[in-house]
């Protein structure tokens, strides 16, 4: 088996003193010249070549992370080959429409990949100066994000979710729908899908989706299975990134990165941080996954000067629905909002279940208005959410002196709330498009007095609600 990252160099330097297997991880004694990152060749007794790479150098040791486990592995016999470079990955556009492992081999019958050129998969550090923030509106056909979260073309996104919601559905389906609406007019992304220590069955849903809705000639597909390896998950992400990279700035593509499940990839950090014997931090999490999520997320973005773009949509299970875990914590510092998922809803029959209260996108001021979608987008924003937060507390309110002791004007909001909810969140696989979704508003608006819509200027009310002043 050849190093799929990059070819070895001429010169290999070999070891047989490995002194300690632990989990996934072998010590080795006695190295010299073994840089961190390194890739590395580990032979088995039996003949079987596995992959890793260097984690950590300390004077004569250093520490290797096998990619496919250490079974079969003895200190006795085990030889250890550094190759010299750093872990690459081989890109080309041929790799769209292709279903992918973590090194970029094939999973699915087609040809190998003629590599282009060998990229570094930990990436490149972005400079500040040179991002540009993100503005163009990217319209996912979902009226709870369009309207009320927009994303923004080079934002970070995610998803929060919990077992049992239909997470993997909206990411699928956000992935047939998503254009990029400018200047130069309604544009499908290229779209990179990194799934992370997924079921087959999760995996087949995506697929499926893929397929059906013509998606998959443009995405490149990265397949880490829930009975893979979980040092693999490590690397699923960063290839994913890496061949993102490559079709944004090598061919000037909008580029969609679709990563599910971050939680998966969250705890095969805390599996190897654990066999390290790292000092733990929140709930065992290693104290570095701030930054490990952070080098992940922050590469997203756009460049000045530079046409492409990565849009990262960020899928994660919330561990017991919490929100304050250290996973969605921790994302939620790093990314441009989030969106989050409801059981109450998802329970009422409506999809997509999105809790438009604790949702939050920071780039949408950027992405909307006149230049990118209506003049009235932002004040009907404001004023969707103000009633709905409204209604939700009267909700509970009827539950102590019940509805007949509400007045007129409480109980057209709590009629706005249900109708919300069931006309507006609610579309099923519905596709609306920006004017869909805002005229959607306008219509729900509409048996609302006057003196309640407190948050839209009276010229925009007489525009297009047909109010006067």
């Amino acid at each position: 088996m050849s190093n799929p990252y990059r070819k070895p160099r001429l010169t290999i330097k070999e070891y047989q003193t490995v002194t300690r297997i632990n989990g996934p991880l072998i010590y080795i004694d006695r190295v010299s010249k073994v840089a961190y990152d390194e890739m590395v060749e580990i032979i088995s007794p039996d003949g079987e070549i596995r992959l890793g790479r260097v984690m950590e150098v300390d004077g004569q040791t250093c520490l290797v992370q096998v990619f496919v486990g250490t079974d079969g592995l003895d200190l006795a016999h085990t030889r250890v080959r550094f190759s010299g470079h750093v872990g690459e990955i081989g890109v080309s556009l041929s790799m769209l429409g292709r279903i992918l492992n973590s090194a970029g081999e094939p999973l699915d019958e087609g040809p190998q990949i003629i590599a282009e050129m060998n990229l570094d998969i930990a990436g490149l550090p972005i400079n500040p100066y040179e991002r540009v923030e993100p503005r163009e509106f990217i319209q996912t056909g979902i009226s709870a994000i369009d309207g009320l979260n927009t994303l923004a073309r080079g934002q970070k996104l995610p998803i929060f979710s919990e077992a049992g919601l239909p997470g993997n559905e909206l990411a699928a389906q956000i992935v047939s729908q998503a254009r990029v609406i400018g200047a130069n007019g309604d544009e499908p992304f290229s779209v990179v899908f990194a799934a992370i220590g997924i079921t087959h069955r999760e995996a087949a849903l995506f697929l499926d989706h893929f397929r059906s809705s013509g998606a998959m000639e443009r995405t490149v597909v990265f397949m880490n299975y829930a009975n893979d390896p979980t040092i693999e998950r490590l690397l699923t992400a960063r290839a994913a990134l890496t061949t993102a990279e490559y079709l944004a700035t090598k061919h000037n593509r909008h580029v969609l990165v679709i990563m599910t499940d971050m939680t998966n990839y969250c705890e095969a950090l805390r599996e190897v941080a654990a066999a390290r014997e790292e000092i733990p931090g929140r709930r065992g999490y290693p104290g570095h996954m701030y930054s490990d999520l952070a080098s992940l997320f922050e590469r997203a973005g756009r460049l000045r000067g530079q046409a492409g773009s990565i849009t990262q949509l960020i899928m994660l299970n919330m561990p017991d629905g919490d929100i304050t875990h250290p996973i969605p914590d921790l994302t939620g510092y790093i990314t441009e909002g989030q969106i989050v998922l409801s059981l109450e809803l998802h329970k009422k029959g409506i999809y997509p279940p999105i809790d438009v209260l604790p949702s939050l996108s920071r780039a949408m001021n950027a992405a909307i208005g006149a230049k990118h979608t209506r003049e009235d987008h932002r004040s009907v924003a404001d004023q969707l959410y103000a009633l709905y937060a409204e209604g939700r507390n009267l909700r509970r309110l009827v539950t102590i002196v019940g509805e007949s002791a509400l007045s007129r004007e409480d109980q057209l909001i709590l009629d706005f709330t249900r109708r919300f909810e069931n006309e507006y969140i609610n579309q099923g696989n519905q596709n609306r498009n920006i004017q869909e979704t805002l005229e959607l508003a306008w219509k729900l608006f509409e048996d609302i007095p006057i003196n309640l819509l407190k948050r839209i200027p009276h010229n925009i009310l007489k525009k297009y609600g047909g109010r006067k002043e």
